[in-house]
């Protein structure tokens, strides 16, 4: 504990040494800094940096004169005292802030206030010597109330002592500062002539911006636990020095005891002043009576440049010096409230109930410091109106007495009643009020700025009108801030009721935004007002040059000093530069030396003790008709600050740096009024200025304030931006929506036109009338009618706020806040880019499925056009932004074909590779167990239910492809492509897998096809046969959509970059044939074979996966035939059934013609390529000449490619020959099902393969039986869609029982049939649907005549070879109504099963 105390000691004695090493002519401890500060607080015209640093400078130069160097030292002092006074309230209002406040009419403080780390965490404690003051806390006997806290103070009363010292340091200088400020205000009180506005308006300021500190410093310092702060701190210094008290405890405590509450201390200490104070309030109250009267001042041109009576005259020569007053208009007002309330005798003046009331009319707080307040009527209804009672009544006492008794308690009697009714008043009509107020003034603004804008000529005559209507639109603004979401009490009762100020105001937005527009004009031309400035200053010169040597002057005979400091004043004036009309460009200048004499000559004239004073020289210069050489000389001080300090003249009256403590309010009354009804984009770039202003807060006192304020406003003008974008991004999405540009797309659809003619047709049937009434459907163009036009407004309204908003941001400068700098047009492209990145990612998956490409690719081209009209209004090229968007959501990986995989590379590619994936695990893999199907002649997948709420041919269509490759390009199609390969060499995996575990059987099979028996027992043997059929059919069904994907790029490139597609496609009918494929051509063959360049792209990719496959031998892959022969005896072809509306099978067979066409191919090319590396490598070991060698190695090549294509041909013949006799021998009367649909497959992949030509299937199947077959298929299902004409041989054969038939009566026997066979026929097919001819086969085209050849065959226009029936038309005889017998059960032949059909074989 000792150790403690002794650290403890240094530390306060180190405080102590630091306290007291002070300039000992200061009055006061200022705690660093002598920097100007707050130029927006009462009195800023006079806190000038300029003049005060050569005020500083004058006492070296007047040591001669005692008299001049006292009053320059007076001025000093008030100055000082000021920034003292800035200095206190700071500290006061950061104590404030670390403690928090104290519950709403209680002592109980928050848990924070005792987190602080300031007092003792002893509450009970603390808080008892604090209800005692003023006793002393030894005479408290604290042991009874906390014995434990009592202890634990002994223990760390040193650690407490350093904490609170340096608050208690604060509240010793807001000690002295009562004491040396009370001491500065009585001797200019007492000693200045005059203070009047329109005699001395220079020390008018000084003295009421000190008074006017000294108030609100007072008013503050109640706000902290003053009482508290002094108890606990003398109670820890005690103990740690053995009951010695604090040095300044006594005097503390009745300083503090004094000022409890501050108003009666105020009231104490001002009283000697209050007469004075009276009068000043006199004489600034027409001003603050015109300044609440707007309907005056508008309607009678004191916020006009126009002439009210004479409107042609545009410089307003009526109301010149009102302008200059009112320029100061919240000063005065601010003199009314404090005045009135620290000095309320004054009241009971005859005009002063007039002035006051009209204030406290419309007022409900009075600001102290920053966002620190008072609620104004309590503290008049506490402290004011029991002074005016009591004088009441001792005018009611010496009504008798006094002859002007009786006036004064009717005065008495009035103030009390009106102060009464003021508060109801000012909380029912206060916001109504300054709401007119702000309308007003919005209007006046707005006309101001535009007559400037069209004549800036008349800006500097009027510039004191102009800084007049900046100072009264900034105090309304501060007055709606200050008074958002606060709680006042009734006037009568305790209860509490808030303020509802309208959060959506946009008067507000209007007024922020005149005033910067204003301000841009002044700083714009100021060299023009510096200009007029000078000139009026060497016009004021010559006047007062004139004045000074007048009569009256010469009888004055003043004095030798003040002669000269009314020559160094002319002589500063005389020494201007010229003004020349041609250059209004002028150099800086420094009027400082003026403005210094000046206030000198001023401080000399005003003294009471002096023997000229202001008085005598009004006498002296008024005489002449003019205005007095005082008069000239502060017009002339004034117009002086318009030269050299224009800058801090147009701060002064329009900072709103304040707003940094309500930036929450602010930010929400952006946000409702930016994008309302009544918000105009232009406002942005003046709420984003207001953050340039809050570091202006900090003060150099507190060194950790301008890095907050700083990040604060960097967080301000983010967020502010942040909202604007915000706006911007809702903008271009309601014109984006289905309200906005997507109902006109609507209505340009064709399936418009559709419904509208379905609806017209339905509606001429009475049925269809009664069961669903009358849908009217809009005509084309109903938007045109007037009553129509409400979507229409809508859009351009929108459309309107969109280009004004960028016209806007493109237009604003760059804003700079402390060293970051905002360029609203680089926040608009990121939104912008960041927005369609957005909306794309959105687009693509909605309600957890896929999106119609082309609804993508509309959406995004809608989307992008409103890009482009955002584009015309800025100086951004926003389309490169969305490319690169594009561009970044495509490029997932590099193309593996064009460039290496090691090369480092960014990632992306999250919209493709969403896509990607949706189509490997819901088209490819089917993980919903949708039943997906290919359909060949629909070139689309389909499934008996949706996937989700899909239907699967809407996302797998041929046009939708091309609209995924128009969107995503070459690196969508890579990524699409890469995760089909990726799952084919899975399952080529699999399928080598299956290889190798049945190779012995494979093997005997491939060795004994001819025996039958044998064939049939190794067929049973295979393991896991359904296994590898359903693998073998998930290759083909990803080759299908490889093929798909294929197509639409070949189409896509081939519509845009025909050049390249036939780059592409000449490189592949071009290119060399060797083997193996140097590894060049075999990547641009594998690129040409994605683009479908390249005819057999499904053999180009598996071939690429076998190549990269290590463990693929050719050894197992050439059993891959067999293994399909095995795939024809699986379970699935129980269930399968051809249907002619898909052109494939109802289990997805026709994926393995897919399958077993590139797998053969495939594994061929690589066998043969393998060898030939192992040809080659036996060559090279050779001896021998190397020409030798290299004509042994070409004829070898060319060998082995012709060996090649016979060996594929042979594989596929073997596959056929012993898949037929499989499928036949299996075939009997208990399974007759599956022979239509393998023998249908097997004509499938003679027609898909240009090895297997279809005369090899006819060697083992007669071309009748398939004939037959799709006879029974297309014209059981479409009657009419083929006409089959009767051959000779079947118009002479002898098996017609029918003889010769007419015409009508074969079309209505074949209809009859073909209804039958179609409800026979029709639980095949699992779609419905007409027949589609666009894919593999096709009608030939026959001679209308019906004309028959030679050959007894129908002449064709031209020979084309087709699948499919027609092509089976030789040796085929239809006899109509011909039934043969049944065949019996016995029948073992294969054409037996036939016999039941329309054939007749000969």
């Amino acid at each position: 504990m000792d150790l403690d105390l002794q650290g403890s000691q240094q530390i306060v004695a180190k405080l102590r040494m630091k306290r007291n090493n002070i300039n000992g002519d200061s009055p006061v401890r200022v705690g660093g800094g002598d920097e100007a500060w707050s130029t927006d607080e009462p009195g800023g015209t006079l806190d000038s940096p300029v003049w005060r640093r050569s005020g500083m400078s004058t006492q070296q130069r007047v040591q001669s004169n005692g008299k001049s160097v006292q009053k320059i030292r007076q001025i000093e002092w008030v100055i000082h005292l000021r920034k003292v006074a800035d200095g206190l309230m700071t500290k006061l209002h950061r104590l404030r802030q670390i403690l928090g406040s104290p519950e709403t009419g209680s002592l109980h403080y928050p848990d924070s206030f005792w987190k602080s780390g300031i007092f003792p965490d002893l509450p009970k404690l603390c808080q008892h010597v604090a209800r005692k003051f003023p006793e002393h806390p030894a005479k408290l006997q604290l042991e009874k109330v906390d014995k434990a806290g009592v202890d634990m103070l002994y223990e760390n009363c040193g650690r407490y002592v350093v904490t609170l010292e340096p608050w208690i340091l604060v509240l010793e200088d807001l000690m002295t500062f009562r004491e040396q400020a009370l001491r500065v205000i009585m001797d200019l009180s007492s000693t200045v002539v005059t203070l009047l506005p329109n005699q001395n308006p220079l020390l008018l300021s000084i003295f009421m911006d000190l008074f006017c500190a000294f108030v609100r410093v007072n008013l503050l310092a109640d706000k902290v636990p003053r009482k508290m702060l002094l108890q606990t701190y003398n109670l820890t210094h005690t103990m740690m020095k053995n009951g010695r008290d604090y040095g300044a405890y006594h005097r503390m405590v009745q300083f503090v005891d004094s000022y409890d509450p501050p108003v009666k201390g105020l009231h104490d200490d001002l009283n000697f002043v209050s007469p004075r104070i009276g009068e000043i309030l006199d004489a600034v109250g027409p001003t603050v009576l015109l300044g609440s009267d707007f309907q005056r001042l508008c309607s009678e041109g004191y916020l006009s440049p126009f002439h009210p009576r004479y409107p042609e005259k545009l410089t307003n020569s009526a109301h010149p010096a009102r302008a200059q007053d009112l320029a100061n208009i919240d000063t005065y007002r601010e003199w009314v409230l404090l005045g009135y309330l620290v000095c309320p005798v004054e009241l009971l003046r005859v005009r002063a109930v007039d002035i006051a009331m009209v204030i406290l009319k419309e007022s409900l707080l009075l600001p102290l410091f920053r966002d620190e307040y008072i609620f104004l009527h309590e503290e008049y209804q506490q402290h004011v109106l029991p002074r005016i009672v009591e004088s009441k009544k001792l005018a009611k006492a010496g009504r008798s007495k006094a002859r002007d008794a009786d006036a004064e308690y009717n005065l008495a009697k009035l103030v009390e009643k009106q102060m009464c009714e003021a508060h109801d008043m000012a909380i029912s009509n206060a916001d109504s009020v300054h709401r007119e107020h702000r309308l007003l003034l919005k209007q006046e603004l707005g006309r101001m700025v535009l007559f400037f804008t069209d004549q800036p000529t008349l800006l500097a005559p009027n510039l004191q009108m102009v800084f007049a209507t900046l100072a009264m639109v900034r105090s309304e603004i501060l007055w709606y801030f200050c008074h958002v979401g606060i709680m006042v009490g009734k006037s009568k009762g305790t209860r509490v009721i808030p303020i509802e100020m309208d959060i959506a105001d946009p008067t507000i937005g209007f007024l922020l935004d005149g005033m910067d527009r204003l301000i841009r004009l002044v700083s714009k031309y100021t060299p023009a007002v510096r200009a007029f400035a000078i000139g009026y200053l060497a016009a004021a010169a010559q006047r007062m040059q004139v004045l000074l040597v007048g009569p009256g002057m010469v009888a004055l005979d003043i004095d030798t000093e003040l002669r000269e400091l009314f020559n160094s004043v002319l002589g500063a004036l005389e020494r201007l530069p010229k003004i020349e009309s041609d250059k209004v460009v002028l150099s800086p200048l420094d009027l400082s030396v003026f403005r210094r004499d000046w206030l000198r000559l001023i401080m000399l004239v005003s003294s009471s003790r002096s023997a000229i004073n202001i008085r005598h020289l009004d006498k002296a210069t008024v005489s002449t008709g003019n205005d007095s050489i005082v008069a000239e000389g502060n017009r002339a001080y004034l117009w002086s600050r318009a030269v050299d300090e224009i800058d801090q003249q147009i701060l002064q009256h329009t900072s709103l740096k304040v707003l940094y403590f309500y930036r929450q309010h602010v930010t929400a009354v952006f946000r409702h009024t930016m994008f309302g009804p009544e918000g105009r984009p232009q406002h942005c770039c003046a709420w984003l200025s207001l953050a340039c202003n809050f570091p202006e807060n900090a003060h150099p006192n507190v060194p950790d304030e301008l890095p907050k304020f700083a990040r604060e406003a960097v967080s301000y003008a983010e967020s502010l931006l942040d909202s604007v974008m915000g706006g911007l991004e809702g903008l271009i999405n309601i014109l984006d929506s289905e309200g906005g540009y997507g109902s006109l797309d609507k209505k340009l659809l064709p399936e418009q036109a559709a419904m509208r003619l379905n609806h017209v047709a339905k509606a001429g049937i009475p049925a269809m009338k009664s069961a669903n009434g009358n849908l009217e459907f809009p005509w084309p163009g109903f938007e045109s009618e007037p009553i129509n036009r409400d979507s229409i407004k809508m859009l351009e309204a929108a459309v309107q706020r969109l280009t004004s908003l960028c016209s806007v941001l493109n237009e604003m400068e760059p804003v700079r806040v402390v060293n970051h700098m905002f360029v609203p047009r680089e926040y608009l492209r990121d939104r912008v880019v960041k927005n369609f990145r957005e909306r794309l990612a959105n687009i693509i998956i909605v309600d957890g499925g896929l999106q119609r490409m082309s609804v993508v690719e509309a959406r995004l081209q809608r989307h992008m056009s409103i890009v482009h009209l955002v584009e015309q209004h800025v100086q951004l090229d926003l389309t490169r932004g969305l490319r690169e968007v594009l561009l970044t959501q495509s490029f997932a990986h590099s193309m593996q074909n064009f460039q290496p995989e090691d090369r480092e590379v960014g990632t992306g590619g999250e919209a493709v590779c969403t896509i990607a994936d949706w189509y490997v695990e819901n088209v490819l893999s089917d993980a919903k167990s949708a039943g997906v199907l290919f359909s060949p002649l629909d070139k689309c997948f389909k499934s008996t239910r949706p996937i989700g709420r899909i239907a699967t041919e809407s996302v797998t269509d041929l046009a939708e492809l091309k609209a995924f490759v128009r969107i995503f390009g070459p690196y969508g199609v890579d990524k699409l492509s890469g995760s089909i390969q990726s799952q084919l060499t899975k399952l080529l995996g699999l399928l080598e897998i299956s290889l190798r575990t049945n190779k012995e059987i494979l093997e005997a099979l491939a060795c004994n096809s001819h025996n039958q028996a044998h064939c049939e027992s190794k067929l049973q043997q295979v393991v896991e046969l359904e296994t590898a059929m359903a693998n073998c059919l998930l290759v083909g069904h990803m080759l299908s959509m490889r093929s798909l994907l294929a197509e639409a790029t070949a189409h896509v490139l081939r519509s845009n970059t025909p050049l390249l597609f036939s780059l592409f496609s000449d490189f592949t009918k071009h290119a060399p044939v060797s083997i193996p494929e140097t590894p060049n051509l075999l990547r641009m063959k594998t690129v040409a074979s994605q683009v479908g360049a390249v005819e057999d792209g499904d053999a180009v990719m598996l071939h690429s996966i076998l190549t990269d496959m290590e463990g693929a031998t050719e050894q197992s892959w050439a059993l891959a035939p067999f293994l399909f022969v095995a795939c024809m005896t699986s379970k699935v072809w129980k269930s399968t059934n051809f249907n002619i509306y898909t052109g494939g099978f109802t289990t997805n067979v026709y994926c393995l013609s897919r399958c077993i066409n590139a797998v053969i191919v495939a594994s061929e090319w690589v066998r043969a390529e393998r060898k030939e590396l192992r040809r080659q490598g036996q060559v090279s070991a050779e001896p021998g000449s190397k020409s030798m060698q290299g004509e042994i190695a070409a004829a070898s090549s060319a060998e082995t490619q012709g060996d090649v294509e016979v060996a594929i041909k042979t594989a596929f013949t073997k596959f056929l020959q012993s898949s037929v006799a499989t499928v036949l021998e299996s075939w009997d009367d208990l399974h007759r099902s599956p022979l239509v649909a393998k023998l249908v497959f097997l004509d499938q992949l003679c027609d898909s393969t240009r090895y297997l030509p279809r005369s090899t299937l006819e060697t083992y199947v007669p071309h009748t039986i398939m004939r037959s077959i799709y006879q029974m298929y297309y014209e059981s299902s479409v009657p009419t869609l083929i006409h089959v004409h009767p051959s000779t041989r079947q118009l002479t054969s002898s098996s017609l029982t029918n003889g010769s038939i007419s015409k009508s009566q074969g079309s209505e026997s074949f209809g009859e049939a073909s209804e039958n066979l179609a409800q026979q026929t029709a639980r095949g097919s699992i779609f419905s649907g007409p027949i589609k001819f666009s894919g593999q086969r096709r009608r030939p085209d026959v001679e209308p005549s019906g004309e028959l050849g030679v050959d007894a065959k129908p002449h064709s226009r031209k020979p084309v070879r087709f699948s499919g029936p027609l092509d089976y038309n030789r040796k085929v005889s239809f006899a109509e109504g011909r039934v043969p017998a049944e065949p019996t059960v016995a029948t073992k032949s294969p054409l037996g099963r036939f016999r039941s059909g329309p054939l007749s074989y000969v």
